[in-house]
Parts: C-alpha cells; sequence; structure tokens
C-alpha cells in the first residue's frame, strides 16, 4: 500500500475562462517539479472542456503527476451566456464559495493561490483556515492601474460608472483613460459601472495575499514592479510538455509538420486568443490583406459571431483554398510550439497578456490587434516601450483593419531591422530571467519556499 503523501498542499484557483486557466496551469506545473502537490480547480463547465479536450487529442497522459483535476459550479446552466462576464462575476462567488470551503477543509489545502479575478476567493479561503496568495494574469502596469482606480476616480480621470473626464494617464506604459481594461471592457454603459463597481469591491481583498505572484519579470516591467512591492514576478511562464492540461480547445499539431516545410522567418502567424471571433465582414478583409501580403501564413480561425450558412461555406472554401497554396488554416493551435518555430516571422495578435509575453519569450515581432480589457495597454508595451511589434490601425469609416492595412504593415514589420533587432534583444532577456540565477527564476524558488513554510 502506498503511503500517503507528505507534500504541502496548494489549491489553484483560476477565473473561468481560457487565457486565465492556461498561465495558472503553467504555474502549477512548476510548483509540482519542486515536489508540491497542486489541487487545480476549475468550473464544472470548463473542467469538462478541458478532459473532452484532452481525450480528443489522445493527451490524457498532458496532466502531470502531482496536479489534481477538480471541479465546482458556476451557477450557470449549459446553456447560459458564460461571455456575459458581468453577470458571470456577480453570480460567482454565491455558486462556488460552499463547494470551495469544503474542498480546502476536507483535502487540508495549506494555501490556496487565487486568481486576482477572483479575489472574492482570498476571504473565503482565510476563513477556511488556508494562507492565500494571489495571481495576476495580466501585467504589474494593469494590476498597479487596477489598484490606482480609487486614486484615478478622485483626481478625476474617471467617475465611478467608468465615464472618462480626462484622457491622459502619467504612467508606464503610456496609455489613454479610454483604454483602462475596465472602460474599455463594457460594451454598454452599465456593464462599464458594473466593471469598475467590482474593481473598487473586490480590490478591499487584495491585501488579504500574502505575495502577488505576476507573469512578468523584472526586466521587462521595472517601473510597474516598483509600484507593487508586495509581488513575487517571476515569467513568463512556460510549459514543459508538449500539450497542456488547460486548453478547453483540441490543438491541431499538422500545423507544425506543415511550418517544417516552410523558409526559416516566411511565415505570418495569426491568432486572436480564445474569445477573438472577427465578424464576417473583418473575416474577409483579413483574408484579402493575408492573401495579398504574399507571404505563407498560420491562421487560427473559430467561427464568426452570428455567422450564417453562407458564412460558414465562405470559410470553409477559403480553408481549402489557402491550404497548401497560400497558407493553414486550423481551429486551434499549439501557440507556445508555433511561436518556437525557426518559420514564424512576425505574429498578428489581440494583444492579451499570455500571447504577448509568449512572443516577447521566443522573440517574434507583433502586429497588435487589440480590441479590449488590458490588451491596449499590452500594445503599448509592445509598441511604445519594447519596440517590438507595431499597431494595426482600423479604417474609420468602416470599423474594419482593411486588407491594404494588413498587407502594408507586415512589409514594414519584416523590413523593419530594427524591430527585429530589438525582438531580440528582449528574447535574451525574457530567457536569461527564468534560467538557473535569472531574476524570475529565483522568485519561483522563494514562492516554493513560501509555500513550505506554513
Amino acid at each position: 500500500m502506498a503511503a500517503a503523501t507528505t507534500q504541502p498542499r496548494v489549491m489553484v484557483l483560476p477565473f473561468p475562462a481560457q487565457g486565465h486557466v492556461i498561465p495558472l496551469m503553467k504555474l502549477s506545473q512548476k510548483l509540482v517539479e519542486h515536489g508540491l502537490e497542486v489541487d487545480f480547480v476549475n468550473t464544472e463547465f470548463n473542467h469538462g472542456r478541458v478532459l473532452e479536450a484532452l481525450a480528443e487529442e489522445e493527451g490524457a497522459e498532458a496532466i502531470p503527476r502531482g496536479i489534481h483535476m477538480l471541479s465546482v459550479p458556476d451557477g450557470l446552466g449549459p446553456a447560459d451566456d458564460r461571455a456575459d462576464i458581468g453577470k458571470f462575476v456577480k453570480d460567482l462567488p454565491a455558486a462556488m464559495s460552499a463547494p470551495l470551503q469544503e474542498l480546502i477543509r476536507s483535502r487540508e489545502t495549506k494555501w490556496v493561490i487565487a486568481d486576482v479575478s477572483m479575489s472574492w476567493a482570498l476571504e473565503l479561503a482565510s476563513a477556511a483556515g488556508a494562507c492565500v496568495a494571489s495571481f495576476s494574469t495580466y501585467s504589474a502596469a494593469v494590476f498597479a492601474l487596477r489598484l490606482s482606480v480609487p486614486k484615478l476616480i478622485a483626481d478625476g480621470v474617471i467617475d465611478g460608472s467608468g465615464i472618462v473626464k480626462r484622457h491622459r494617464i502619467q504612467q508606464v506604459p503610456p496609455l489613454d483613460a479610454a483604454e483602462i481594461p475596465w472602460v474599455s471592457l463594457g460594451s454598454t454603459p452599465e456593464r462599464r459601472r458594473i466593471n469598475v463597481q467590482n474593481v473598487l469591491r473586490t480590490n478591499q481583498w487584495i491585501p488579504l495575499a500574502e505575495t502577488v505572484i505576476c507573469n512578468t519579470s523584472m526586466e521587462m516591467e521595472p517601473d510597474a514592479l516598483s509600484l507593487l512591492p508586495n509581488t513575487l514576478p517571476l515569467g513568463p511562464l512556460v510549459a514543459r510538455k508538449s500539450r497542456l492540461a488547460g486548453s478547453f480547445l483540441p490543438e491541431d499539431e499538422t500545423c507544425l509538420a506543415w511550418l517544417d516545410a516552410q523558409a526559416p522567418g516566411s511565415v505570418v502567424y495569426v491568432a486572436f486568443g480564445s474569445t477573438g471571433v472577427l465578424g464576417a465582414a473583418q473575416l474577409q478583409e483579413l483574408a484579402d490583406g493575408l492573401a495579398i501580403a504574399g507571404r505563407p501564413f498560420l491562421w487560427v480561425v473559430r467561427r464568426p459571431a452570428g455567422a450564417g450558412e453562407e458564412d460558414e461555406e465562405w470559410l470553409d472554401a477559403f480553408r481549402r483554398r489557402a491550404d497548401g497554396a497560400l497558407g493553414m488554416v486550423v481551429g486551434w493551435a499549439p501557440q507556445q510550439r508555433v511561436l518556437a518555430h525557426p518559420a514564424v516571422a512576425c505574429f498578428v495578435s489581440h494583444c492579451g497578456w499570455n500571447s504577448t509575453v509568449e512572443g516577447v519569450l521566443h522573440g517574434v515581432p507583433l502586429l497588435c490587434w487589440p480590441y479590449f480589457a488590458d490588451q491596449f495597454c499590452n500594445q503599448s508595451y509592445v509598441c511604445n516601450v519594447w519596440g517590438t511589434g507595431v499597431k494595426l490601425c482600423r479604417d474609420e469609416g468602416r470599423g474594419v483593419v482593411a486588407k491594404e492595412e494588413i498587407r502594408h504593415k507586415v512589409a514594414r514589420l519584416l523590413g523593419d531591422g530594427v524591430v527585429k533587432a530589438r525582438a531580440a534583444m528582449w528574447k535574451k532577456a525574457a530567457s536569461d530571467s527564468i534560467r538557473e540565477g535569472g531574476s524570475s527564476h529565483g522568485n519561483l524558488l522563494k514562492l516554493v519556499e513560501l509555500l513550505r513554510e506554513q
């Protein structure tokens, strides 16, 4: 009979969205590599999606030994709209609190690492007898901006409903007040008000955390981190396994063989994250832009919102035409391995923080196409601070990024030796930080020591 484990048990609690689950799974892998036991808690809905994706890839072995996949309800039914972030955030605590408390007690959890977007769980976990830490799934700059929302309101930059009163914000990276994540995330005035009020309410629990873990490095964000004394920057987080047990969608690995057949530094990689679904008009414009750019491309395409039969037929026809002749179209890609491939020349990205730091880590210049939340701040880092990419601009009349803009910016980026050199410089800085002796590696060891102490 096997002896019971004596390893410290840590609960990891992500906000139930793909861009939050992935970095916390990467962190969990790091913790089990150092001998800790991790209970990774998804919602029941997302738990099912993760297991389904693994089964479709025949990749159950992607769950590392030491990580235990658990689930709790999110309070919604199978047909409910989980894209309504305001309602989702409002209802989560009531649905999850009792099951989480029971898990913490029954599994004798010593530590809970909660996504900063789940800050309400810090109070709950403390009451259940666990020590608590917070994890920022966005940049240190955005975390600092979150904590400064009360001051932004007091200074008259925005009001309590998220209405912009003064556009200029003094910070690094430069940002317009309309691009504050909780302002840009609000598709209606009421949702914007709910977002800002939720930040004000949940900020009160963040001081409960003994430390804030950040998926960044001291080299990448020195100014922002100087404002956050209680942080452990230990990124960029990278998965060691080829498959990551956190993806909601099965990864199409046939694209890797296709990349092997392309010339070094020739491929335009296009991906907009798990929530980035383009409308039909923009989809067509992007397809035409990639075609006239004259370079091979790998494009992760998800079905457009409200796609009808005609749109579905067009997308299928484009995929058939693109495959082999122009490029390759897939439903989901193993992004970390794609960005590490020598054939990839640039990355057309929505600038989610995960994608941004992965681009930095692999030295891939970015064409920036943000659409909400923290993505504008990340674009500002890329274009205004690190100098590793350029911005794609919308046609004001039509509200889309035009095909000629795409063609022009691809050519400009790939012909810019300065951007390439800066991307290579930041790749080295990011890689050095996570190697033994690097700043982020040292902070990872500090975190492991902290988790073992109590």
